[in-house]
């Protein structure tokens, strides 16, 4: 589609909070020609204790249902005033009360709780569209759901290009689509990072921006250890990882469309344009190891643990184990073993009610000699390329939990993949992330 460097930049609600935001997000666009798609998000909080745009849509859409015509009529009037100042401090010619008119009535028309939650991205982007110049694409014409509500991506990649590639630039509001009877379908909330990944796909991008309110991503969580650095780059198994393990990072169908086309992402600060930011790259390139990516955990599992002489000679012994487990609904998210015993780690609300019936069937179908449950156990996730065959960085890992007085309940790797996971008691969950913090951040 392109012969130069094509960027699309997606700007969060946080970055579009206020007219001061919205005009930095206005000149990082204008910075560089190669970004020409722009993808936005409603309007987000200015202060703590501020309302999100989306927020007051849905309140709006649920007076009008339950017949609270003051309590809509109210919260109607604070998206009138967000935006009569947004608009009034970048573009005073946009035509903004014939757009609010419209979206109210619709609300009269209870048009659905989805349309409701949809106008404040759409608002946005025509905001947006006319103070850039740029032409408007409503998602509702070119991002498709199937009739069950799932996302239809190859529909959607078909349209979106050849829309987009007619228009040459443009904004495109986050967050929502139409499904098969022309109905507005949103994605659940923060959908609109997966817009972003969508267009980028569409018109074959070279790299797509995420613009947001921190300068990157955090190797380790904020509130256990103080100050910790910006990771420099991430790969996006490295971030599948981090995510499932408790960090707070892009969600997987965020990322998706853009993993498939092997574009990166670059997360960028709106409010410290020059940072650095993190990319999020497809894979490393060959030869390059990256020790220590970051550190994530959860607290809230339990170990089940089996014990029988000869256990790895039993034909069957692990497959009877979990097939117990899975009778009883519950996932297992480890399991190391060991000659005569293993251990399946699984979240511990999910054996509520269910631990006797769970032991009763293991016991009745696998014979085990002993068998028991370990319950507070946090499992930390040290994440990075190449991890678990990098011999130094494995004995730094243990050699600081050691030094740190704490004990290591468990631990599981897989050869293929590309962390170290490690059980110890909740207790020491938070001392555990800063000792091994401590040694790769220096």
């Amino acid at each position: 589609m392109h012969n130069q460097l094509l960027k699309v930049a997606k700007f969060g609600g946080s970055s579009l909070s206020d007219a001061e935001r919205f005009k930095g997000a206005i000149e990082i666009i204008q910075a560089q020609e190669e970004r020409k798609f722009v993808v936005v998000s409603a309007p987000g909080k200015r202060f703590p204790e501020d309302e999100k745009v989306t927020d007051l849509l849905y309140t709006c859409y649920d007076r009008v249902q339950n017949g609270n015509n003051d309590g809509f009529e109210k919260a109607f009037e604070k998206i009138r005033l967000r935006f009569s100042l947004l608009r009034d401090a970048l573009c005073p010619a946009f035509p903004l009360e014939e757009e609010l008119s419209n979206i109210y009535e619709s609300f009269k028309r209870r048009m659905g709780r989805d349309f409701a939650a949809s106008r404040g991205e759409y608002l946005c982007g025509k905001l947006m569209a006319a103070c850039l110049d740029f032409p408007f694409l409503d998602p509702a014409d070119c991002v498709f759901f199937r009739d069950d509500g799932s996302f239809d991506s190859e529909r959607t990649n078909d349209a979106a290009h050849t829309k987009l590639s007619a228009l040459g630039k443009a904004v495109v509001p986050g967050f929502y689509g139409s499904m098969p009877n022309d109905t507005i379908r949103t994605f659940s909330r923060g959908g609109s990072d997966i817009t972003g990944s969508i267009v980028a796909r569409a018109v074959n991008a070279d790299l797509y921006e995420n613009w947001t309110d921190v300068d990157g991503f955090l190797m380790a969580d904020p509130k256990i250890v103080p100050n910790p650095k910006v990771m420099e780059s991430v790969t996006y198994h490295e971030l599948r990882e981090l995510s499932y393990m408790g960090a707070t990072v892009l969600h997987e169908d965020s990322v998706l469309p853009v993993r498939v086309a092997g574009i990166p992402i670059l997360i960028k600060n709106t409010a410290n344009p020059t940072a650095p930011g993190t990319m999020i790259l497809p894979r490393r390139e060959e030869g390059v190891v990256s020790t220590i990516t970051g550190i994530a955990g959860r607290k809230g599992f339990s170990a089940l643990t089996v014990e029988k002489d000869m256990m790895n000679a039993e034909l069957g012994f692990c497959r009877k184990v979990l097939e117990v487990i899975e009778e009883h609904g519950v996932n297992f998210e480890h399991m190391p073993t060991g000659i005569d015993g293993m251990s399946v780690v699984a979240p511990t609300a999910q054996l509520s009610g269910k631990r006797m019936k769970i032991l009763g069937g293991i016991c009745r179908r696998a014979h085990p000699e002993c068998i028991y449950i370990q319950d507070h156990i946090a499992l930390i996730a040290v994440v990075g390329s190449g991890i678990s065959n990098c011999v130094s960085a494995v004995s730094s890992i243990f050699d600081a939990v050691s030094r740190a007085g704490i004990s290591i309940l468990l631990t599981n790797r897989c050869m293929a993949e590309n962390n170290i996971i490690l059980g110890v008691d909740e207790e020491r969950f938070e001392d555990a992330i800063r000792a091994i913090y401590a040694v790769f951040a220096q």
